[in-house]
């Protein structure tokens, strides 16, 4: 019984790891290279899969992202240089969270703008219901009025 548990804790924990499509050909002998290597592809789109990282998708576009990468920190190059280089071939869209700029001012600030937008129009409709007075339920009626209403009445039933 001890033995089932544990085999299905094993399984369970190992479907709980993330996917990592890199394969062994891709990595990297010097480890501190192959570390940056990963840091940068967790931080880039895979053009085909859209919001997956190229570093877990195994899309052929993916796999020559990473290889680029690679090369790139091979030859020398810097993190930054390597994101540069990317955004500069395949456009800020390649990076997961694009970067503040003035293309993406309305993409970052859109989000709070329409917060406030609804918190205004909530707020500008209860001061207006607040200021607009109430109607008096019903005002009420003169003797002369009460008989007419009950002559009325007594005519209907």
């Amino acid at each position: 019984m001890l033995r089932r548990l544990l085999a299905a804790m094993l399984i369970l924990a190992s479907l709980a790891a993330p996917a990592v499509a890199v394969q062994p050909d891709e990595v990297l002998d010097d480890p501190v290279l192959e570390q940056r290597a990963r840091d940068l592809s967790g931080q880039m789109r895979c053009m085909v899969c859209q919001n997956q990282p190229i570093d877990d998708s195994d899309a052929p576009l993916a796999k020559d992202l990473r290889v680029l990468i690679r090369e790139r920190l091979v030859a020398g190059d810097s993190n930054q240089q390597v994101v540069d280089y990317l955004v500069s071939r395949y456009g800020e869209f390649v990076l997961l969270q694009p970067r503040l700029s003035a293309k993406t001012v309305a993409l970052w600030s859109g989000p709070f703008l329409i917060l406030l937008f609804g918190a205004l129009v909530i707020w500008r409709q209860r001061r207006m219901t607040a200021s607009t007075p109430v109607a008096e339920a019903e005002t009420s009626l003169s003797a002369d009025e009460r008989k007419k209403l009950d002559a009325i009445l007594k005519d209907a039933s």
